[in-house]
């Protein structure tokens, strides 16, 4: 899969004043395995597959830093760790509203997506959110590669995203 990085090389002005309607946001930590899952996911992507008007965002771990980009998108969708107990691997799609709506199971950075929800939600600029979690076992400190179920998962979440933003456009 080739990886379009070009994306990637937006200024926030630039990124915030592009007319983008849908945000693909990856959250987590790069640097402690499968926890960063969802940053794995925005840097293997091929952005060429998606519709124009799409922006796409290494959201790290998440925060009051990420408001402004979530603000100004009408769409989010993000994709991210958790660890709920179920399989390894497995894929599962949340339409949160409020932050109590976020699973409890976030990993490591819970609360900042949880406050930033929030805060969308107290300044009445909350966008529809569309929340893909991938099941995860465990985190691994200093550790940047993904275990085998987990990398699985990428190629099938992007086929998830693809159709979900397909999906949106022809909705509006």
């Amino acid at each position: 899969m080739e990886n379009n990085t070009e994306t990637f090389q937006y200024t926030t002005d630039k990124f915030l004043s592009s007319g983008n309607d849908i945000l693909i946001l990856g959250i987590g930590n790069y640097l402690m395995g499968d926890e960063g899952v969802g940053v794995q996911f925005i840097h293997h992507l091929d952005t060429t597959e998606f519709p124009e008007n799409v922006s796409f965002l290494d959201g790290g771990t998440g925060g009051f830093t990420l408001v402004p980009y979530i603000e100004s998108h009408p769409h989010v969708i993000i994709v991210d760790a958790t660890m709920d107990e179920k399989e390894e691997g497995t894929i599962t799609l949340l339409k949160p509203k409020f932050s109590d709506d976020f699973p409890i199971s976030l990993s490591g950075h819970n609360f900042g997506l949880k406050d930033m929800v929030d805060i969308l939600s107290f300044m009445d600029k909350m966008p529809n959110i569309y929340l893909f979690t991938i099941t995860i076992s465990k985190m691994e400190p200093m550790y940047l590669e993904l275990s085998p179920k987990v990398a699985e998962a990428i190629p099938k979440v992007t086929e998830m995203v693809l159709d979900l933003v397909q999906k949106i456009r022809k909705e509006n």
